[in-house]
């Protein structure tokens, strides 16, 4: 039977102290083991920040000791190459933060969520951070409309829950998140704090990992329980 997987995540990779240099966590490293390839093909799309270049050159650059092929998918101005066989050709795709409004919007007309359903019931990996985790979702609290946080419900639906990302380092998040949880805006919802991601197989939550081992980053999970919002921290590890 064909494993699905999904890395949603707040982190990924982590500063170096060099300008503009950063250096995969544990994060994008457990997505790579997820694969099960000696050599995974790591697909990048990075449209949620409008295919930024540089953003793109730091990707590359962080990935470029691990062993692994890369390739990118743009969007800007017209696609790289054709979607549905770029999308197919990945083990492991990860999607950058940015615009999760503007993203799901250009992913519609160029038929990119088509192409990642397919891929991912195929079993290629799915991840990304913050845009790159809130579009596998339902929706959750985003800044793509301007500094105060409004909340999409259109997202791509793979996973039938809610998401907060940055969620220890953005005040206004949680109780934005509580707040849809509990008006039912949103569904149970999945959140993590900034070098923390859920991993889930299917549409089942099974492990949190972290980008460093010194981390004290966190998950939750936020249901509404009698009318009441209840958040349960989930550490890392394997969830229960």
């Amino acid at each position: 039977m064909t494993q699905r997987h999904i890395v949603a995540s707040s982190g990924g990779f982590v500063a170096t102290g060099r300008w503009g240099v950063v250096r995969p966590g544990g994060i994008f490293k457990r997505a790579l083991e997820l694969t099960g390839k000696t050599r995974p093909r790591v697909l990048f799309v990075l449209t949620a920040s409008g295919d930024d270049k540089q953003y793109l050159s730091t990707m590359y650059e962080a990935v470029s000791q691990l062993g692994v092929d890369v390739g990118h998918l743009a969007l800007f101005t017209q696609p790289n190459q054709p979607v549905e066989s770029l999308v197919d050709s990945a083990d492991l795709i990860w999607v950058g933060g940015g615009s999760v409004a503007n993203l799901l919007s250009l992913w519609k007309l160029h038929q990119v969520d088509l192409a990642l359903k397919d891929a991912w019931e195929s079993g290629t990996v799915l991840g990304g951070v913050s845009a790159g985790s809130i579009c596998w979702h339902v929706g959750g609290p985003t800044d793509s409309f301007g500094p105060e946080l409004q909340v999409v419900t259109n997202s791509l639906g793979f996973l039938p829950y809610g998401n907060g990302v940055h969620y220890d380092s953005e005040a206004s998040r949680r109780p934005l998140l509580q707040s849809v949880v509990k008006d039912k805006t949103l569904p149970v919802s999945y959140a993590t704090d900034d070098h923390a991601a859920l991993i889930y197989r299917g549409i089942d939550p099974i492990e949190v990992v972290v980008d460093s081992e010194k981390s004290k980053a966190n998950a939750y999970k936020v249901e509404l329980v009698d009318g009441q919002v209840v958040e349960t921290v989930i550490r890392p590890g394997l969830v229960n």
